[in-house]
């Protein structure tokens, strides 16, 4: 109590009366706020930790705090030494520590945006990059091995880390805030009102968009895309692969007008080829990918190898497709999806994300242009309304009814073809 500053002191006295009832001022700062304190104890003694809580059961009557002390991997020297791994482990050699996972034929995600971030910040002194204590996790880590200053790691505290960009933004330099999407969620207040109110341009990196296999559904980035459109001076976009990842870093360093997010899966690429420096893209401009006639898949995001997918089956059925990329959720290109419901019989949208998302901005435009009045048939796909068990990507995906088949089926029911049979892709149908 002694360290404690004269006000606080003051206050924590007063605190451990009003909640004890007793009136002097001995013991730990927790026993000033309240708190029975027991402790240190050690934490990989189970016999003296285990007689600590069955203490603290039987005898306490109020809150009560224990003060354990352990070592990150006790015992297992190769998680003692590390300072991020073993969080979540792959199958691994006791002996030696080494995680046995499948080489990529494709760099990751994460690591193609770090990359990026740091070839465009040896040009720009005011790019610098924030992480809430997931450098590794987000590519930060290879930003600051170039630039160690003009990294910060805010630790578990995301709130913070997105007021701080706020800050950062509002004396003129260029804050990349790399948060993985289910995490963003804890800063959605301070994204709101230090952030959108402010139209101040922060640059959110989301990793982790859409199902991210072994983390499970507290991982998983299903619904950034409906909380984040549905703020004012927000700019939304999604990386359909590594190379427009680099486009969209390269497209967020240049939008200094407000507030700029993008979305990128966890895990590796696609394998195309990845430029050097991205191209700036036009704020609101998607891209038509593949040309056909009857049925039209507006993709939005990683999932549009999938819908390529789908129009390879679509082709087998004699249904011709156009396969077009939006790049962007906000502001959405109204010229492409005009012409795309215009000139087809079938529009559907494909995303990584939950309900309330991009298909819900496509159909408001729809809606609000009276562009549903007539015979366009429209299905917008996403995860369902539930949350998905853990298991390898490709099955969470399966789960979710999002498979180049189930892509496929859905748009050859909305344009009332119904093949014999629908097979995967590769296979005779």
């Amino acid at each position: 109590e002694a360290a404690l500053p004269g006000p606080l002191r003051d206050h924590a006295r007063r605190a451990r009366q009003l909640v004890t009832g007793v009136a002097d001022a001995g013991g730990t700062m927790f026993e000033d706020l309240g708190f029975q304190y027991v402790g240190p104890v050690d934490g990989h003694d189970m016999d003296q930790l285990l007689s600590v809580l069955r203490a603290a059961r039987t005898r306490s009557t109020g809150p009560v705090l224990i003060h354990c002390c352990t070592v990150k991997g006790k015992g297992y020297a190769p998680a003692e030494q590390s300072a991020d791994k073993y969080h979540g482990v792959a199958k691994f050699d006791v002996s030696t520590g080494v995680q046995s996972k499948s080489r990529p034929n494709a760099p990751s995600y994460t690591s193609v945006f770090g990359k990026a971030l740091s070839k465009l910040a040896e040009a720009d002194p005011k790019i610098v990059g924030i992480t809430a204590a997931m450098p590794s996790g987000t590519g930060m880590d290879i930003f600051a091995d170039h630039f160690p200053k003009r990294m910060f790691d805010v630790g578990i505290a995301e709130q913070h880390g997105v007021t701080f960009a706020a800050g950062m933004a509002a004396g003129g330099l260029k804050p990349f805030c790399a948060i993985y999407s289910s995490f963003l969620q804890r800063g959605y207040d301070q994204i709101v009102h230090d952030v959108a109110l402010q139209n101040l341009p922060v640059r959110f990196a989301i990793d982790r968009a859409g199902l991210v296999g072994a983390d499970g559904p507290t991982h998983a980035g299903a619904f950034d895309v409906g909380y984040l459109s549905a703020l004012p001076n927000m700019t939304v976009m999604a990386a359909s692969d590594e190379a427009e990842l680099v486009h969209m870093v390269a497209t967020a360093a240049a939008h200094d007008s407000g507030p700029i997010a993008f979305r990128y899966p966890r895990g590796s690429g696609t394998g195309v080829e990845i430029p050097e420096i991205g191209e700036v893209l036009e704020i609101g401009k998607g891209r038509i990918v593949r040309e056909g006639a009857d049925v039209a898949i507006l993709s939005f995001g990683a999932h549009l190898s999938e819908s390529l997918k789908a129009a390879d089956l679509m082709e087998a059925q004699g249904v011709s497709a156009t396969v077009a990329d939006a790049r962007f959720a906000k502001p959405l290109d109204h010229a492409l999806i005009r012409k795309l419901v215009k000139t087809h019989k079938a529009l559907i949208t494909i995303e990584q994300g939950s309900q309330g998302g991009f298909g819900a901005m496509v159909l408001h435009y729809l809606a609000g242009e009276g562009l549903l009045d007539g015979d366009l048939a429209i299905r917008t796909m996403t995860l369902p309304d539930r949350f998905i068990d853990q298991a390898a990507p490709d099955a969470m995906y399966a789960d979710a009814g999002l498979t180049a088949t189930d892509i496929a089926a859905t748009a050859l029911q909305a344009a009332n073809v119904y093949p014999q049979k629908m097979g995967v892709l590769g296979e005779p149908l």
